[in-house]
Formats: structure tokens, C-alpha cells, sequence
């Protein structure tokens, strides 16, 4: 749990110190508390009531969270964690792949190495292929939005704090395209979840049951290590790297794969790395032939083929537009589909590597809590 929290147990009364994750859920946006497995067991079972499995009806003796879901006021028990993941709320958007939805989060460290316009166009591209596709705009600027020229009523800010249904936020854009968009509120939002026991995993608690409805979600992260960040990275399963094809973001590399490994070994979450995307390049250019045979050589089949540097790119979001509407035929647009072959060659996720090659050459990080 990090540090301990002093908090009252909504049971029995009693003043305690949080130390494990099962002494604090979240029940219709608020969170209550419990001092032991005893008052745990009180809370979801109510006055000796007995306990089913809502998916195979069988008797469940409440030992662990996941056991317990709440929805509408309704708590559902569950005999495993198989079936608590297969079950789905009678309210739940039907899912169109029959299993959860790929995430993916577009991340780097640095800014400028084109973070939006590959969150922007690979979820288009992805949208190009018939699948259905959420875009999170996980960034304050809300570049997502001024790309796509549109502005959510609601935020993920909404979603973040105020437990509002993913599905009452997103925007439809275009055909299989829906965007979460973000704003300058998201600042507080971080300041929410630093309040937070469970801080690093709102997001994931927020809409890890909310996105049945599509196929793929695209997570544009900002250029930081933030709690914010924390949070989508822990909610992805897959993260693409945008790498500029420059001497500074080549650096700024190593700090991402020693991220990535933070939040495998201290936050136990299992994020893979998909791969790192060379973007800007320019075959003219010996800085960009440079960088590009650098990362083919640290991160082998890793390293995605380069989005060659193109002005349709740079021109689309003055005019709303993904490049495959803007100049579907331009090098960028080519560019784009084939990394979405690269990415998702199939809608299951494959279980995550390490890439011992990529650690061997850029040095294992020493872990810090």
C-alpha cells in the first residue's frame, strides 16, 4: 500500500492504520473502509446472508475483493477470479470481441517527439480497420480534442473524480471512433488521486469495466512522469514509445524503459512493451539514418518501422483531421497503417517480455520504492 493511513472502519467503528488493499473498496464513488476480514466479510454479506456466485450459483465464502463487485447498489459474489472477470453488470455495453479490449498507451518522457499525432492516427487507423476504438486524452493540454476540433461536456476529469460512466463522457467522432477528451481540470484531478490509497489504479478501476463496448483503447499520455501517467500505464496492457529521430530523445529512451520496469516489479502490474516508433525521419538527414540503426539494433523487432516526416501530418489537425481523411494517400497515412499491423496483428495480447537484449545495452536500472 505505500504509506500507511490512519481511517475508521465503517463496520465496527474502530480506528485503524490502512495496510492492504482488501481494507479499502470503492462502492457507487465512495470509498469505505474496514479494519479486518472480519468486519470485511460483515460488509459484503450483510446480517448472515448467504453468498452465490452470479455465474455459476455456486455458495462463495468471501475471502478477497475481487470476490465482490457492486453495480446499481447490487453486490454480485464471486466463487473465482475467472469468473469475476467473464461476468459483466446487466447494464454493461454488450463487447464486441467477447474479452476485454486491447489498451495501449502512446508514452515518452520527453515532449516533442509526436506523441498526439501517433495517439491521433493509430487510433483512427485502427478505426480504418473496422474495429471500435476509444482515444483517452490522458494529457491537461488537451491536444486530443484541438487535433480532432472537438470539446467534451464531459472530461476525464468527470470520469477520475466523479465516477462518471465512461460511456456518459466519450464523444463520437467518427465512424468506430469515440474520444474521452481532457482539459486543464486534469491538473486537480492528480491532486484527487494523490489523495487516494489506491492512487496508481483509479483509472483502471474507473474504466476497467466500462470499455466492453470497444475493441481497442488508445491512451495519449502527457510528457511526464506523473501520477497521471502512473495511472494509464497501469490501466494499459501494451505501450507504444514515439521516438524523434534525434540524439536527446534517443537518451530520453532509457528513462522510459526504467519506468516501464517500476511499474511491473513495485506497482505488480504487467505492461508490455510493444515497441518504440522512430518518428520525424528523415532519410536526407544523417542524424535520423543514425538514430533509426541505433534503435533497429537495441530493440530489434521492437523498433517499429519510421513515420517519415511529412507536412500532411503536420498540416491534418489544423484542419480537424486524421490524415487518412486530410491525405489518405500521403506517406504518413501509409506510414500509420503499417504500424497498426506491428501493433495488433491479433486481438489477444501477448504476455509481456523484458526485452533482455534492450536492458543488456542500456543497463538495468536499480529499483527504488
Amino acid at each position: 500500500m505505500g504509506d500507511s493511513t490512519q481511517s475508521t472502519c465503517d463496520v465496527c467503528g474502530a480506528g485503524f492504520e490502512v495496510r492492504f488493499r482488501y481494507q479499502v473498496r470503492e462502492e457507487q464513488g465512495a470509498y469505505v473502509y474496514v479494519c479486518s476480514t472480519r468486519c470485511q466479510r460483515a460488509l459484503v454479506l450483510g446480517s448472515g446472508s448467504d453468498a452465490r456466485c452470479a455465474v455459476c450459483e455456486t455458495s462463495v465464502e468471501v475471502e478477497y475483493p475481487y470476490q465482490v463487485a457492486v453495480h446499481d447498489g447490487v453486490r454480485a459474489y464471486f466463487c473465482s477470479l475467472e469468473h469475476r472477470q467473464a461476468w459483466a453488470p446487466p447494464s454493461a455495453a454488450p463487447t464486441t470481441t467477447g474479452r476485454e479490449p486491447r489498451r495501449i498507451a502512446v508514452f515518452n518522457h520527453k515532449g516533442g517527439t509526436g506523441k498526439t499525432t501517433t495517439s491521433v492516427n493509430l487510433a483512427a487507423a485502427l478505426a480504418e480497420t473496422g474495429r471500435k476504438v476509444l482515444l483517452v486524452d490522458a494529457d491537461g493540454q488537451g491536444n486530443v480534442g484541438a487535433s480532432l476540433g472537438i470539446r467534451g461536456e464531459k472530461t476525464l476529469y468527470h470520469v477520475l473524480v466523479h465516477g462518471l460512466p465512461v460511456e456518459e463522457a466519450v464523444v463520437p467522432v467518427r465512424p468506430n471512433l469515440d474520444v474521452l477528451t481532457s482539459n486543464e481540470m486534469l491538473a486537480a484531478a492528480e491532486l484527487y488521486l494523490a489523495q487516494k490509497p489506491n492512487r496508481d489504479r483509479i483509472l483502471r478501476e474507473r474504466m476497467g469495466d466500462r470499455t466492453r463496448a470497444w475493441d481497442v483503447v488508445v491512451i495519449d499520455c502527457a510528457p511526464a512522469l506523473s501520477l497521471m501517467n502512473q495511472n494509464a500505464l497501469v490501466f494499459a496492457d501494451g505501450v507504444v514509445v514515439p521516438v524523434a529521430c534525434d540524439y536527446l530523445s534517443l537518451v530520453g529512451v532509457r528513462q522510459v524503459l526504467r519506468t516501464l520496469q517500476n511499474v511491473q516489479r513495485l506497482l505488480r502490474h504487467d505492461v508490455e512493451l510493444l515497441g518504440v516508433l522512430p518518428t520525424f525521419y528523415d532519410v536526407r538527414n544523417r542524424i535520423s539514418r543514425d538514430a533509426l540503426t541505433s534503435l533497429q539494433k537495441n530493440f530489434g523487432e521492437r523498433c517499429f518501422l519510421p513515420i517519415r516526416v511529412n507536412t500532411k501530418l503536420r498540416e491534418a489537425p489544423s484542419t480537424k483531421q486524421t490524415i487518412f481523411e486530410y491525405a489518405p494517400d500521403s506517406h504518413g497515412a501509409l506510414d500509420y497503417l503499417k504500424l497498426v499491423e506491428r501493433v495488433i496483428p491479433s486481438a489477444t495480447p501477448s504476455a509481456p517480455v523484458e526485452a533482455p537484449a534492450v536492458v543488456q545495452r542500456f543497463g538495468r536500472p536499480a529499483m527504488s520504492a
